[in-house]
Protein backbone atom coordinates (compact mmCIF):
# COMPACT_ATOMS: atom_id res chain seq x y z
CA UNK A 1 0.00 0.00 0.00
CA UNK A 2 1.30 3.50 -1.11
CA UNK A 3 0.99 5.97 1.60
CA UNK A 4 0.07 9.55 1.35
CA UNK A 5 3.90 10.66 1.87
CA UNK A 6 4.88 7.60 -0.44
CA UNK A 7 2.85 8.80 -3.12
CA UNK A 8 4.25 12.48 -2.96
CA UNK A 9 7.62 11.38 -3.15
CA UNK A 10 6.64 9.24 -6.25
CA UNK A 11 5.35 12.04 -7.80
CA UNK A 12 8.53 14.38 -7.52
CA UNK A 13 10.28 11.77 -8.71
CA UNK A 14 8.49 11.61 -11.63
CA UNK A 15 8.84 15.21 -12.00
CA UNK A 16 12.32 14.83 -11.51
CA UNK A 17 12.52 12.29 -14.17
CA UNK A 18 10.74 13.98 -16.99
CA UNK A 19 12.62 17.14 -16.04
CA UNK A 20 15.75 15.36 -16.84
CA UNK A 21 14.73 13.34 -20.03
CA UNK A 22 13.53 17.34 -21.31
CA UNK A 23 16.98 18.07 -20.63
CA UNK A 24 19.18 15.31 -22.26
CA UNK A 25 16.30 15.08 -25.07
CA UNK A 26 16.92 18.89 -25.52
CA UNK A 27 20.83 19.00 -24.94
CA UNK A 28 20.60 16.50 -27.83
CA UNK A 29 18.94 19.01 -30.08
CA UNK A 30 20.79 21.46 -29.51
CA UNK A 31 24.70 19.25 -30.23
CA UNK A 32 22.42 18.10 -33.79
CA UNK A 33 22.32 21.67 -34.76
CA UNK A 34 26.06 22.43 -33.72
CA UNK A 35 27.82 19.55 -35.88
CA UNK A 36 26.95 21.91 -39.26
CA UNK A 37 25.99 20.30 -42.70
CA UNK A 38 26.61 16.74 -43.35
CA UNK A 39 29.44 15.88 -45.91
CA UNK A 40 29.47 16.04 -49.33
CA UNK A 41 29.20 12.96 -51.47
CA UNK A 42 30.96 11.61 -54.34
CA UNK A 43 27.70 12.96 -56.66
CA UNK A 44 28.59 16.35 -55.50
CA UNK A 45 30.13 18.74 -57.65
CA UNK A 46 33.31 21.92 -56.48
CA UNK A 47 34.62 24.13 -58.65
CA UNK A 48 38.54 24.09 -58.70
CA UNK A 49 40.86 25.62 -61.35
CA UNK A 50 43.04 23.77 -63.51
CA UNK A 51 45.49 26.33 -64.75
CA UNK A 52 42.79 29.14 -65.80
CA UNK A 53 39.87 27.15 -66.32
CA UNK A 54 37.38 26.70 -63.87
CA UNK A 55 35.92 23.12 -63.51
CA UNK A 56 33.47 21.05 -61.82
CA UNK A 57 34.89 18.33 -60.18
CA UNK A 58 33.43 15.13 -58.36
CA UNK A 59 35.99 13.60 -56.09
CA UNK A 60 36.94 9.92 -56.12
CA UNK A 61 38.26 9.58 -52.28
CA UNK A 62 37.54 6.29 -51.27
CA UNK A 63 38.74 2.98 -53.23
CA UNK A 64 34.72 2.29 -53.53
CA UNK A 65 34.35 5.80 -55.14
CA UNK A 66 37.86 5.19 -57.37
CA UNK A 67 37.04 1.60 -58.42
CA UNK A 68 33.63 3.24 -60.06
CA UNK A 69 34.81 6.29 -61.13
CA UNK A 70 33.15 7.58 -64.37
CA UNK A 71 31.51 4.19 -64.99
CA UNK A 72 28.37 3.79 -67.01
CA UNK A 73 27.82 7.71 -66.79
CA UNK A 74 26.33 7.84 -70.39
CA UNK A 75 26.93 12.39 -70.22
CA UNK A 76 29.05 14.69 -68.38
CA UNK A 77 29.00 18.03 -68.81
CA UNK A 78 31.62 20.43 -70.81
CA UNK A 79 33.13 21.61 -67.54
CA UNK A 80 32.63 18.56 -65.47
CA UNK A 81 35.45 15.71 -64.67
CA UNK A 82 36.38 13.66 -61.79
CA UNK A 83 39.24 14.21 -59.51
CA UNK A 84 41.27 10.54 -58.00
CA UNK A 85 43.21 11.70 -55.24
CA UNK A 86 45.78 9.27 -53.43
CA UNK A 87 47.62 9.73 -50.37
CA UNK A 88 50.96 9.66 -51.38
CA UNK A 89 52.98 9.99 -55.17
CA UNK A 90 52.71 7.18 -57.21
CA UNK A 91 53.00 5.79 -60.65
CA UNK A 92 49.26 5.82 -61.99
CA UNK A 93 47.11 3.54 -64.34
CA UNK A 94 43.84 3.65 -65.48
CA UNK A 95 41.33 1.63 -67.77
CA UNK A 96 37.95 2.10 -69.36
CA UNK A 97 35.64 -0.84 -68.42
CA UNK A 98 32.47 0.06 -68.26
CA UNK A 99 33.06 3.49 -69.00
CA UNK A 100 30.55 4.61 -72.10
CA UNK A 101 32.38 8.05 -72.84
CA UNK A 102 35.65 9.05 -74.01
CA UNK A 103 37.68 10.64 -71.91
CA UNK A 104 41.36 12.31 -71.52
CA UNK A 105 43.27 11.81 -67.83
CA UNK A 106 45.49 14.17 -66.55
CA UNK A 107 48.18 13.20 -63.76
CA UNK A 108 49.26 16.23 -61.59
CA UNK A 109 52.14 15.53 -58.81
CA UNK A 110 51.72 16.34 -55.16
CA UNK A 111 52.20 20.41 -55.85
CA UNK A 112 49.43 20.16 -58.27
CA UNK A 113 51.68 20.56 -61.42
CA UNK A 114 49.93 18.69 -64.62
CA UNK A 115 52.88 16.46 -65.65
CA UNK A 116 50.80 14.23 -68.37
CA UNK A 117 47.72 14.09 -70.13
CA UNK A 118 46.32 10.70 -72.22
CA UNK A 119 43.50 10.01 -74.39
CA UNK A 120 41.06 7.14 -72.96
CA UNK A 121 38.56 5.38 -75.03
CA UNK A 122 35.20 3.89 -73.82
CA UNK A 123 35.23 0.14 -72.81
CA UNK A 124 39.01 -0.19 -73.68
CA UNK A 125 39.90 -2.23 -70.58
CA UNK A 126 44.42 -2.00 -71.60
CA UNK A 127 45.76 0.45 -68.99
CA UNK A 128 46.59 3.89 -69.53
CA UNK A 129 49.58 4.19 -67.21
CA UNK A 130 51.36 6.70 -66.57
CA UNK A 131 55.16 7.54 -67.15
CA UNK A 132 56.17 9.18 -63.68
CA UNK A 133 56.11 7.44 -59.89
CA UNK A 134 55.49 11.02 -58.35
CA UNK A 135 52.17 11.86 -59.07
CA UNK A 136 49.05 12.32 -56.63
CA UNK A 137 45.94 13.04 -58.94
CA UNK A 138 43.95 12.43 -61.77
CA UNK A 139 41.38 13.87 -63.29
CA UNK A 140 39.66 12.48 -66.23
CA UNK A 141 37.40 15.06 -68.36
CA UNK A 142 35.69 14.85 -71.57
CA UNK A 143 37.66 13.60 -74.67
CA UNK A 144 39.53 16.96 -76.01
CA UNK A 145 39.00 19.22 -72.73
CA UNK A 146 42.64 19.86 -72.39
CA UNK A 147 43.42 20.33 -75.60
CA UNK A 148 40.25 22.66 -76.59
CA UNK A 149 41.02 24.89 -73.23
CA UNK A 150 44.58 25.17 -73.82
CA UNK A 151 45.37 23.68 -70.65
CA UNK A 152 49.02 22.03 -71.01
CA UNK A 153 51.29 20.04 -68.56
CA UNK A 154 53.22 22.87 -66.23
CA UNK A 155 49.11 24.46 -65.42
CA UNK A 156 48.54 23.99 -61.79
CA UNK A 157 45.46 22.56 -60.21
CA UNK A 158 43.93 24.84 -57.64
CA UNK A 159 45.01 22.87 -54.01
CA UNK A 160 43.34 25.45 -52.11
CA UNK A 161 40.09 25.08 -53.80
CA UNK A 162 40.86 20.82 -53.41
CA UNK A 163 41.44 21.37 -49.61
CA UNK A 164 38.16 22.92 -49.40
CA UNK A 165 36.32 20.25 -51.23
CA UNK A 166 38.02 17.60 -49.39
CA UNK A 167 36.70 19.14 -46.29
CA UNK A 168 33.24 19.54 -47.29
CA UNK A 169 33.38 15.59 -48.28
CA UNK A 170 34.47 15.04 -44.47
CA UNK A 171 38.26 14.11 -45.20
CA UNK A 172 41.00 15.37 -43.71
CA UNK A 173 42.91 17.23 -46.25
CA UNK A 174 46.45 15.96 -44.55
CA UNK A 175 45.61 12.40 -45.71
CA UNK A 176 46.42 13.67 -49.20
CA UNK A 177 49.55 15.29 -48.09
CA UNK A 178 47.35 18.72 -48.35
CA UNK A 179 47.51 21.61 -45.80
Amino acid sequence: MISCRNFATLRVSSWVISGLLALSVLSGCGNAEKKGPEPKTVEDFFPIKVGDQVVRMQLAITLAESQKGLMFRQTMGADEGMIFLYDRPQQMSFWMRDTLLPLDIGFFDATGELKEIYPMYPHDERPVASRSRQLQFALEMNQGWYKQHGVKPGAKLDLAALVEAIKARGFKPATFGLK
